[in-house]
């Protein structure tokens, strides 16, 4: 089973304090509505890298959904990449973020590394014990700062040790 790497936008690739001189600006319309969002060109090149060296998968896991392919892909230089559809109605069981449900859903008993600013212990409690999940990793990024280096070491670490890397 090919491992899967799960993408957030707003807070992962998108920090949301003062971004570094190597982020650049852009503005985005999606559906009438006028976005600023900061973006590494660097992380797109990192993230296929990762994503080849583990033998994983990069996937969207974001509000943005198919926009991420639209606006986000193509300024950091990422292909088209799948989709795991959120809905922002889902009621929390167990104080999950919205979007957990969902991605539980999608990996189904695949294992997968998560980079979002907003997962908790709730999550992986959710993860672990509602869904009976035990191969995964959850990446905390911190919503300032983004994703860096460190995150990345993380999920390639990870996905080595634990012998889901079909790429060592």
């Amino acid at each position: 089973m090919k491992p899967l790497l799960l993408l957030d936008v707003d807070g992962v690739l998108n920090p949301m304090g003062r971004p570094t001189p190597d982020y650049r600006r852009y503005r985005c319309t999606i559906a009438g509505e006028v976005y600023t969002v900061h973006l590494n060109p660097r992380h797109g090149r990192r993230l296929l890298e990762l994503a080849e060296a583990t033998g994983a998968e990069l996937v969207w896991a974001t509000t943005w959904e198919h926009h991420a392919n639209d606006w986000i892909a193509p300024r950091i230089g990422l292909p088209s990449l799948p989709v795991i559809p959120v809905s922002t109605d889902v009621l929390s069981e167990r104080g999950e973020m919205f979007k957990t449900p969902h991605v539980a859903a999608y990996a189904g008993r695949r294992p997968f590394v998560w980079f979002d600013d907003q997962v908790w212990a709730e999550d992986e409690e959710y993860l672990r014990v509602h869904q009976g999940l035990d191969d995964f990793l959850l990446v905390h990024v911190d919503p300032t700062r983004g994703l860096t280096s460190h995150h990345l070491g993380m999920a390639h670490e990870w996905l080595t040790l634990t012998g889901f890397s079909q790429g060592s």
